[in-house]
């Protein structure tokens, strides 16, 4: 590699800020990361991945005072789920980083274009975005995910992970840049962001002209004070307050299959059910189905009137508790899903206009009419058909390990994969045209 990949030379005098340094050091990287070509990419990100699997001891090591400090301040065990790394997970986010190394690279692709009646040509192309800033909660994964789907796509990142995984990250990004440092791309393309405190955070927000774009993964709250005090452009990632709707055409079995892997297959993520609505005609036959695999699975159901009767008139097994109005709202990602009766199809897409958080809404049903009517009227960023919410993931969706679901409707919406962690621009190509 050239010698314009040693370490950046920084404006003088430096800026006070620890974060504002790491920003500048970072919009340095960029630049150099931006006319790399695709095989010096993914040598690097075939270096972290053997990185990472070489140094797996000391990031299971670290992870671990991260767990222990966990446990001792009383965190759930949903929590203590998403914070822990094993071999076997260092392992598969090895494997997510090999996989993002084939997938095709974004940058240069040519999204249009065409040679105007003028004799000019014109061409759309895509660029990275420049600098990238993640702010996360206690999920050491993203820190790997982020940092691999970046490089790919030519950009640097800030991570700026929750305090509860410090340690974790800070051993991740450390394997994470020397492997990068070591294929003779810039270190400094992958940052943890410094300090603990939320300044730090704060001083993230406001970096605008350094960082060029703030994502943010993790609960509500978290999205809200980015998306609310930020200056820098946010691609909003939303909670997930998913539905399943059971509709009167339904098959049973199928809904039942549908609803379980939905809710109860990894309770703890965005894209798992949070509220399941059934048609009114259905319900006499559905529920009961439903609330005893519901309590196989160890869910406690929060029902309305009609959900709460018919579990005592059947004898139900299940834990169902009062719904309230609260619960229609909430993100549970436990072992908790709310429940209704709804009169018809509409009444359950009134229902989802009003609560959904536009992440990822379902319906079951054998009537091509009332799919088609409920993929129509649904606004979300995700509606599946006969399927789990589960699927909702860039994963799953073919994209490689994925940046985040953007529940907003501006430049990215549903899985990020690499394309939608960049922007365009236009190359105008004449031969002596003037105006």
């Amino acid at each position: 590699m050239s010698s314009s990949h040693d370490a950046p030379s920084l404006p003088s005098p430096l800026p006070e800020s620890a974060v504002l340094r790491a920003a500048y050091r970072a919009r340095a990287a960029a630049a150099d990361l931006a006319p790399l070509p695709r095989s010096a990419k993914d040598d690097a990100l075939l270096a972290i991945a053997d990185a990472l699997v070489v140094r797996t001891k000391e990031i299971v090591e670290s992870n671990a005072l991260d767990v222990a400090r966990a446990r001792a301040a009383g965190s759930s065990e949903t929590v203590i789920d998403r914070l822990t790394l094993t071999r076997e997970r260092v392992a598969a986010i090895a494997a997510d980083v090999r996989d993002v190394a084939g997938l095709p690279d974004p940058v240069g692709e040519v999204v249009r274009g065409s040679t105007l009646p003028n004799g000019l040509d014109l061409r759309q192309v895509r660029v990275p975005l420049g600098v990238v800033g993640i702010i996360y909660e206690a999920r050491p994964n993203v820190t790997v995910d982020a940092a691999a789907l970046c490089l790919k796509s030519g950009n640097a990142v800030l991570l700026r992970g929750s305090s509860s995984a410090y340690a974790s990250n800070e051993a991740l990004v450390k394997v994470v840049r020397d492997a990068v440092g070591g294929a003779g791309l810039p270190a400094d393309a992958v940052q943890l962001v410094p300090g603990e405190s939320r300044e730090s955070v704060t001083e993230l927000m406001r970096a605008r002209g350094m960082v060029d774009v703030l994502i943010p993964r993790g609960g509500a709250s978290l999205i809200r004070t980015v998306v609310e005090q930020s200056t820098v452009p946010v691609i909003e990632t939303g909670t997930g307050n998913c539905h399943v709707y059971v509709d009167a055409q339904a098959d049973l079995p199928m809904a039942v299959e549908v609803l379980i892997n939905s809710k109860a297959q990894r309770p703890s993520v965005c894209n798992s059910a949070e509220t399941l609505l059934v048609h009114q005609d259905i319900a006499e036959a559905f529920l009961p189905l439903a609330l005893a695999a519901l309590a196989e699975a160890g869910v406690t159901v929060h029902g309305d009137e009609r959900v709460l009767a018919l579990a005592e008139r059947t004898g139900s097994k299940a834990t169902v508790v009062p719904a309230t109005m609260e619960d229609w709202e909430t993100e549970y990602l436990s072992y908790d899903i709310a429940a209704g009766v709804v009169d018809s199809l509409d009444a359950a897409v009134h229902h989802i206009r009003l609560w959904s958080s536009g992440h990822t809404e379902a319906i079951v049903t054998t009537s091509q009419l009332a799919a088609r009517r409920f993929t129509q009227l649904v606004d979300a960023a995700a509606v599946v058909v006969n399927a789990s919410t589960r699927f909702t993931d860039g994963g799953e969706f073919g994209f490689g390990a994925e940046i985040g679901i953007s529940t907003q409707k501006l430049h990215a919406r549903g899985p990020m994969g690499l394309p939608e962690l960049t922007s365009t621009k236009y190359i105008v190509t004449g031969d002596g045209h003037i105006r």
